[in-house]
Parts: structure tokens; C-alpha cells; sequence
């Protein structure tokens, strides 16, 4: 885990302050008076200022998955992560570790880097030059002499930048939340033995989906609309998210094989060493957190038609391939599958109150070589498709929420993730405003 590198931005409550007291009063009330059970009303999904405070209250104070460690593994190497009003450099040192600076030029404000990801050694604005060291401390104003300052005081501006397990992480609050630390002590232990260190980009999907960010969360969170995904539908159980009693006619033989093949999985597990057990807290922690090692169909080895290996390198120093999916969820942006041969990482980042950027990347063991040992068609299909079709759903969604015909209905029980999501939300915003 590395150390955040500190340096405050945002304050509490900025946007409140400035809001007409009766506007302040009916958001507040949604929140208040939001139905447990329900969805949201309207204008969580539509209203430009609660998008608004979206980004000060969950994206402006919480820890946000911006990229995996392969994603930038040699010193110089950056990406650029932009979300709301937002943009972020997030850079490798020559310490090993990353700095996270704001991607907003000092002398006019124009952006830094405008590309989505390099490499880099110092940083140089294009509009007029000005230039910052990978630390981000200005270092070259051009035309010096035409205006005197101290360059110490035009920094780029810093944000909190956080590394576990091969998984980054950024936070733009003065003060972030502390308790991601003993989140992180939780997945670590699963994440570890796949090693994210030491793979490697095999492809990378954006995808913007015409739908606000709660949206593309909720249809993350629940499989009640997994009939609507054939090609997942082929490894993925699709009674993930029921139990006992819940079951219905048409998947109770499923249901029974997943059981098995559960079993089958818990025991190879506990063989290896491996946590497989389940840990939810995806409302009852500020830094929320679902995680298990979850049976998948056929050969139970990665998400293709038969369950059968999608790359012939197994990760890190796993042994075996059999090993079904490591799950994981984190509030407020991010979900991931961990398989033997292969992750995929999957980061939401808010564009507008009715735009979102879903960024989808697909890694291999670093010693593995595309048309020998993966097809990337291969790969990267099943989840292709699936992006394409829970696109579509958001968007239903979306086109629904706008509508004046459209008030909340209700989760079904198979669906109470969707409602654990909604109630961390209420719960981080309300504090927020408190």
C-alpha cells in the first residue's frame, strides 16, 4: 500500500452554501424523505444540481478507482482520469510510487496532458508552455521577466493518490475517509495471489452510456435482468443474487449445479489457501465493499461459452486454473472480476447528470502473448456484449427517469444490493449537507 501523498482541495458543503435556501430545502427533503426499497425519484437521475452535488458529496470526498498498477507500470507513465468538473494526472514516480495532480494549468487554466494515457517526463502545458516536474512544482514559465512571481506558488494542485493490490485509487477530499484502510486489509488478501503487478493491458473499452451514474451502478448491482445477457449467461450463474426460497421454475436445475459447483470450488479453495468467503458491507462502511470467490458454469475456469480458459497463463502464482471469479464491489465507482487467467477491471466515471464513461480493462499475465496464448476476441467477447446490452438497459432507464409518467417502484429482494448502493448514497450525501 502506498502513501498518500496529501494535499486538500475540496471543503464541505461548498455547493449547499451557495444554493437558495427553498432549493436547498426540496433536495434535502428527497433525500429525507427518500422510500426505502424504492428507487430513487426523478430527479436524482435528471437534475443538473443534484449531479451537481453528486460530485462534491460521493466524487468529491470519497476514494475513486482511477486505474490498475498496469496500467502505468515504468516511472513517467500516466493516465489522465476526467469525471464531472474533474481532471486528474495520475503519474508513476521514480520512487515507485504515484502522484495524482490536478490536470489544470496554473497560468490560464487549460488542461495539462490531453491525452488519455503515456509517458512523460516533465509535463508541459501546450498552450503556453509552462512546464511542471512529475512532482508537479513549476519549473519554466516562458518569456521570463514579463511578469515577476514566486513559481513556488503555482504548483499544479495535488489530489490523494493510493495503490493496494495493484488497483489505484484517488481522492480529492482535504481529509478522506480513513476507514478505506481496513477496506483495503480486506481485499488485499484475496487480490494478492493473482498479482495485478505483474500483468499487462490486453485491451481497453470506453464506452459512454446515455444514463446517469446511479443508473449504470444499479444495473451492477443486481442479476435480476441476467436473462437479458445470453452470451454471460454461458459461465455466469445466472441466479447470482438469490437464495433458498427465491428461486424460480425455470432455474432450479441451474440453481442446484451452482450449489455443487460451489462446494467444488470452496474446497479447491481452502486446498490453495485461497479466501473464498463472503464480505458485505456495502452499506454499513463509509468505504462500502462486497467481495467473495463466486463458482462459474461449465469448466468453471473463466467467462467463455464452455467455462474453459481464456488464457493459457495462469496469474501470479496461482496453480490452478479451476478457480471460478473473485468478485468484488466498491462504492462508489467500481466493480471487478479476478479469474485464474485474466481481470477484468471496470471504472465508472459521471460525465453529466445524463452521460457516463464505463471504462472496461481486460488484463493478462505480463508473459502472455495475444495469438499465442489468448485471442483477444476471444477474451474480450462475453463482456463485450455484455457492456453493449447493459447499455441499453441504463438507458432505458434514463429515457424512463425523464419521463412525466415515471415514480420509483420497487427493488425485489433479489435486487437488495441495488438498495444497498441507494442507501450508502442517501447516507454519504445527507452527511455531507449535515
Amino acid at each position: 500500500m502506498t502513501a498518500p501523498a496529501n494535499a486538500p482541495l475540496s471543503s464541505r458543503g461548498r455547493l449547499a452554501a451557495t444554493l437558495p435556501v427553498e432549493q436547498l430545502a426540496e433536495i434535502s427533503a428527497l433525500f429525507e424523505f427518500r422510500r426505502t426499497g424504492y428507487s430513487l425519484d426523478a430527479p436524482f437521475y435528471t437534475d443538473p444540481t443534484i449531479f451537481k452535488l453528486d460530485m462534491e458529496a460521493i466524487f468529491g470526498q470519497h476514494w475513486i478507482f482511477a486505474a490498475s498498477t498496469a496500467e502505468l507500470p515504468e516511472p513517467g507513465d500516466y493516465v489522465t482520469v476526467d469525471y464531472g468538473p474533474y481532471s486528474l494526472i495520475v503519474l508513476r514516480n521514480d520512487d515507485g510510487g504515484v502522484n495524482v495532480l490536478h490536470n489544470v494549468c496554473r497560468h490560464r487554466g487549460a488542461r495539462v496532458l490531453t491525452e488519455a494515457a503515456g509517458q512523460t517526463g516533465n509535463l508541459v502545458c501546450g498552450y503556453h508552455s509552462w512546464t511542471y516536474s512529475p512532482e508537479g512544482n513549476l519549473i519554466h514559465a516562458s518569456a521570463p521577466g514579463e511578469a515577476k512571481f514566486d513559481k513556488n506558488c503555482f504548483a499544479l494542485k495535488k489530489a490523494h493518490g493510493l495503490e493496494v493490490a495493484g488497483l489505484i485509487f484517488v481522492c480529492l477530499a482535504a481529509e478522506p475517509p480513513t476507514d478505506f484502510y481496513e477496506t483495503a486489509k480486506i481485499f488485499e488478501p484475496y487480490l494478492a495471489p493473482h498479482e495485478l503487478a505483474k500483468t499487462k493491458i490486453a485491451y481497453q473499452q470506453n464506452i459512454i452510456e446515455e444514463g446517469n451514474w446511479k443508473l449504470v451502478m444499479e444495473n451492477n448491482r443486481e442479476c435480476y435482468h441476467c436473462d437479458g445477457h445470453p452470451e454471460l449467461a454461458c459461465s455466469l450463474f445466472p441466479t447470482w443474487g438469490l437464495t433458498e426460497g427465491l428461486i424460480p421454475t425455470h432455474l432450479e436445475e441451474v440453481w442446484e449445479r451452482n450449489k455443487v459447483a460451489q462446494a467444488d470450488l470452496e474446497a479447491r479453495c481452502d486446498r490453495y489457501g485461497l479466501p473464498h468467503q463472503v464480505v458485505e458491507e456495502l452499506d454499513t462502511r463509509i468505504a462500502g465493499i462486497r467481495i467473495s470467490r463466486e463458482a462459474l458454469d461449465g469448466d468453471g475456469e473463466s467467462f467463455s461459452a464452455d467455462g474453459r480458459r481464456l488464457s493459457k497463463k495462469l496469474l501470479g502464482d496461482l496453480r490452478d486454473f479451476r478457480l471460478g471469479r473473485c468478485s468484488m464491489h466498491l462504492q462508489p465507482n467500481c466493480w471487478f472480476h479476478f479469474m485464474s487467467d485474466h481481470v477484468i477491471t471496470f471504472g465508472v466515471f459521471p460525465i453529466n447528470e445524463h452521460q457516463t464513461l464505463v471504462r472496461t480493462t481486460w488484463l493478462v499475465a505480463d508473459d502472455a502473448v495475444e495469438g499465442v496464448d489468448y485471442d483477444l476476441d476471444k477474451l474480450t467477447y462475453t463482456w463485450k456484449q455484455t457492456n453493449i446490452q447493459d447499455k441499453a438497459f441504463v438507458e432505458l432507464c434514463q429515457q424512463g427517469a425523464a419521463s412525466p409518467a415515471y415514480e420509483p417502484g420497487p427493488y425485489m429482494k433479489s435486487e437488495y444490493q441495488v438498495e444497498a448502493f441507494i442507501n450508502w448514497y442517501v447516507h454519504r450525501v445527507q452527511e455531507h449537507l449535515a
